[in-house]
């Protein structure tokens, strides 16, 4: 068995991780750190890297630019280095290809030497000296490998989420929308297609349904609990929101009012993209000037379950709730756009004593990133997470560097990166506002008239 000291190790690269990976990598020897995987390689959510389909968030934030713009590890230098510099430039939209942003992050990955594929954290527990042990098992058969820190960075995201009542049928029938490349095959030799969920994958998955339609002669159904198939709030004053300002502001405010708030916040990132919302619009009206096109549209639905239908195909038990009617429809397959959840990994059971929680599967955690513990000499970090404590925006990809830029300074007790620089326009609590406004003041502070 082998033993690797380090100051850091991240468990999980995904985007979060791997941009502090690559912020860590400008500090000239600052940190010692290593990044483990259980995966064999990168591949960002591999089965929705659909033809045309685009990020949600700008690149210019990218893994490292908001922190850092001169580090090596930009999208521009990506650019670069592939001569796609000027191609980029008259593409003018920031708004890169998924497949694209699956290479930078590959060809980053590719330039360090932190990175540590094919890692299986199995355990994570204490040392009497203080310091974390951690054990990885190499899944091609390495053997095991110990790693002692002094802090550890989460990063393990969250995983497809499938209600109960909709779960138990084949995979290649019924399937959630992660694994949509992968059965798309058997979705273009079917004659009922049903979509559930009006969330961004969702809507990549019936718009690239529809363009695939003609060749192939299907019946497409999407339902959608929600209101309507409404787009994803990106107006420019909006987009202040995905600010590190803004996940200052709501840290600060009452855990009661910040848990309301989240719950009410749905559009500002659940929704769909604009531009893809405008694509099936515009596919749809292109379609009907021969015919109508072949498909329903109905949201305040929920599908309830999931049971066995005539023939080939499965009866889903739907619920339009506004009218509160009930109504039965078949399909032949069934793509549950239901979403993600974060869990609690299992690698953390012989620490779990701990950590301090908020709830099931939800970390308490602290202003910079930490997850509250006690009886702990080093930190745990956790990326992509919190969101009752900072905000719908702690899972934007922009705001990624943010976090990795901050938990270095956390880690380092300095600022060596400069985030949270309130570059924007607008106030979002009083104090900011009266801070900038010679015409305000508290109530207290105003002279009440005599009158």
């Amino acid at each position: 068995m082998g033993q690797r000291q380090y100051d850091v190790i991240g468990i999980g690269i995904g985007p979060f991780n791997l941009g502090l990976a690559a912020l860590i990598d400008g500090l000239d020897d600052s940190l010692d750190a290593a990044f483990l995987d259980q995966q064999s390689e990168f591949i960002w959510h591999e089965d929705m890297l659909i033809e045309g389909s685009t990020l949600v968030s700008s690149i210019l934030g990218d893994l490292v630019t908001p922190a850092d713009p001169t580090n090596p590890h930009s999208f521009l230098n990506y650019l670069h280095h592939h001569d796609r510099f000027w191609e980029f430039y008259n593409y003018e939209n920031f708004r890169i290809p998924r497949k694209e942003y699956n290479k930078y992050c590959n060809w980053v990955i590719d330039r360090l030497d932190s990175c540590q594929f094919g890692q299986r954290v199995d355990a994570v527990r204490v040392t009497e000296s203080g310091e974390f042990l951690i054990q990885a098992d190499s899944t091609t058969g390495t053997g095991v490998t110990e790693y002692r820190c002094d802090d550890i960075v989460l990063g393990t995201g969250s995983q497809p989420y499938v209600p109960e009542s909709l779960r138990g049928h084949p995979d290649d029938d019924v399937f959630h929308s992660s694994g949509y490349l992968s059965q798309r095959d058997r979705c273009l030799d079917a004659d009922t297609i049903t979509v559930v969920g009006s969330g961004q994958s969702a809507a990549e998955i019936v718009l690239d349904l529809l363009r695939k339609q003609p060749d192939n002669e299907y019946r497409i159904d999407w339902f959608t609990r929600s209101d309507g198939f409404y787009p994803v709030d990106s107006s420019k004053l909006t987009r202040e929101l995905r600010s590190s300002d803004y996940m200052e502001y709501f840290y600060d405010l009452p855990q009661e009012t910040s848990e309301e708030r989240v719950d009410q916040q749905d559009l500002l990132y659940k929704g769909i993209a604009p531009d893809t919302s405008a694509a099936i619009y515009n596919t749809l009206y292109h379609y009907s000037v021969d015919e109508d096109p072949d498909i329903g549209m109905l949201a305040k639905t929920e599908v309830e379950s999931i049971g066995a239908g005539s023939g080939d195909t499965y009866q889903l038990q739907c619920h339009q709730w506004e009218e509160d009617e009930r109504f039965c429809h078949e399909s032949e397959v069934v793509i549950l756009g239901t979403g993600y959840r974060r869990t609690i990994p299992e690698f953390l059971e012989l620490v779990r004593e701990h950590i301090k929680f908020a709830g099931e599967n939800q970390f308490e955690i602290g202003e910079n990133f930490e997850v509250e513990t006690r009886g702990l000499d080093g930190s745990i970090f956790a990326q992509n997470r919190g969101f009752h404590e900072h905000g719908f925006n702690t899972a934007d990809l922009s705001l990624g560097a943010y976090q990795a830029g901050t938990i270095i300074n956390e880690i380092l007790g300095e600022e060596v990166y400069k985030v949270g620089q309130g570059d924007r326009f607008q106030s979002f609590g009083t104090d900011q506002f009266l801070e900038q406004s010679s015409q305000s003041g508290r109530i207290e502070e105003i002279p009440l008239s005599s009158d």
